[in-house]
């Protein structure tokens, strides 16, 4: 069994979770409010630009200059295609360059990044596609599961056809192969520490569904 297969197995319950979490299945029979998905949308762009720069350190610590041009495309990749995806979500759900100004994460999304942060730059090109890649390969297998959905609200269809293509399941395969590729030539210990991080990332993205959902803000409000 490959490693991929072998953490992707590890993480089932949760992945199976969010699969039937309230927020994704609400995007994909059209019953979510788009206030919750406003909301998503706002936080998930903080979290692009966030992910977009992981790759690039990714591109820094690749042991070639061709894998080093591979996740600067990964890079380049997420902020002209999500990145620009959630400027046109943002513009048709009223999101205004003022709020954009005072935005805030939630508790979940800052822990999330801070989490990629960690793993990336602590680790090896190996660690940053673990954190990475459930993010990637989740948001693949939500997006074939709901290719035959037809939600009313044109965003939800738009975000369904995004994550269901040909092209996104490819830029996975790819960030699969690297990782397998890795993972039979680095110790144990590496590779556990590695599965970790992919556990972590899986978790965060249960944890995201209900961040969302639940439209979550910091325990203590303080005054502007």
């Amino acid at each position: 069994m490959t490693f991929s297969a072998q953490i992707r197995q590890a993480v089932e319950p949760i992945w199976a979770a969010s699969m039937k979490h309230p927020f994704v299945k609400g995007i994909g029979d059209g019953s979510l409010p788009l206030e919750n998905f406003r909301f998503y949308i706002q936080q998930d762009s903080y979290y692009l630009t966030r992910f977009a720069k992981i790759l690039a350190l990714g591109a820094a610590k690749a042991p070639d200059i061709e894998t080093t041009n591979q996740f600067a495309d990964f890079a380049k990749h997420t902020y002209s295609a999500e990145i620009g995806l959630h400027e046109q979500f943002s513009k048709r759900l009223g999101i205004t360059s003022e709020e954009k100004e005072c935005f805030k994460p939630a508790p979940t999304t800052y822990a999330y990044t801070s989490h990629l942060y960690r793993a990336g730059h602590a680790g090896h090109l190996g660690d940053v596609i673990a954190a990475v890649l459930p993010c990637y390969w989740l948001y693949a297998e939500i997006g074939d599961a709901f290719l035959d959905a037809a939600p009313e609200e044109p965003i939800y269809q738009e975000w369904i056809a995004t994550y269901g293509g040909k092209d996104f399941q490819d830029r996975v395969d790819e960030q699969i192969a690297h990782l397998d590729k890795i993972a039979a030539a680095v110790s144990a210990a590496d590779c556990e520490r590695m599965k970790e991080h992919f556990i972590i990332s899986s978790q965060y993205e249960y944890a995201f569904w209900e961040m969302a959902y639940r439209m979550e803000t910091w325990p203590i409000p303080l005054e502007n």
